[in-house]
């Protein structure tokens, strides 16, 4: 049953990647809507349920809030060393955009995405409603995946082939995570960790990446008003789910 339901998530996760690659000269309301579904992902939805999956405390501070801060740094560590290896092999055709960062970042996802199906197929043991919620939840921001995936891809240099084809592996991993539940549990301390890491470092890419990008070139008032609305589409879905 979970692996029938991370099937939604697969083909939700193509429709947000096809709706970003139909998209050419309005690529700075693409980048301003995926930075507000990617701020809304993190504050509403991967933060939270951090902290309450991985709710002890390390010196004082939940163990969720240092994994969030080390994935920032990691991320921000990440892109300067990619970018410093670009830059001492001359390499400025992409207008200082690293191709490593955005597979890096779409990896990220991939996995992310992976997890989501485990979390499917998990809360199924758990029960027939519980798993219910999860994939509701799960199915409904994997539009906003399957967007992120492609627009992180080819916002940093990646062709479109490139972009498609992480795309597809994003599609596929829910699948793929729902299905090794059959053979295997993450202990939920593990998995809210996980989330944190991710979230940090989801944060930094959308606060520190595609925000300045979205709005460098075209500092329109509708830029702003893509990435406000993806953050409410984002509380949309998660007051859906809950």
């Amino acid at each position: 049953m979970a692996v029938l339901v991370a099937l939604g998530a697969f083909l939700m996760t193509l429709a947000g990647g096809w709706s970003a690659h139909r998209v050419t000269d309005r690529r700075h309301l693409v980048l301003g809507l995926a930075g507000g579904l990617m701020l809304g992902v993190v504050g509403l939805e991967l933060l939270p349920e951090s902290l309450e999956a991985a709710g002890t405390e390390v010196y004082g501070v939940p163990a969720a809030l240092l994994l969030f801060v080390g994935g920032f740094l990691l991320a921000h560590l990440v892109e300067r060393l990619l970018a410093h290896r670009q830059a001492a092999h001359g390499a400025a055709e992409n207008h200082g955009r690293t191709p490593e960062v955005g597979l890096t970042a779409a990896a990220a996802m991939v996995g992310h995405s992976a997890m989501d199906g485990v979390a499917i197929g998990a809360a199924f043991q758990v029960g027939g409603g519980m798993g219910a919620a999860v994939a509701v939840a799960v199915i409904a921001h994997d539009f906003a995946d399957g967007f992120n995936t492609y627009t992180l891809t080819h916002a940093y240099g990646n062709a479109r082939r490139r972009a498609l084809a992480m795309l597809v592996a994003d599609a596929v991993a829910p699948v793929a995570g729902a299905a090794s539940t059959l053979f295997f549990t993450i202990p939920e301390p593990l998995l809210g960790g996980y989330l944190g890491l991710f979230g940090g470092a989801l944060l930094y890419l959308a606060a520190a990446e595609i925000l300045p990008e979205a709005h460098h070139a075209h500092p329109a008032r509708s830029t702003l008003v893509c990435t406000v609305a993806g953050v409410l589409f984002i509380w949309l879905v998660v007051g859906a789910a809950h």
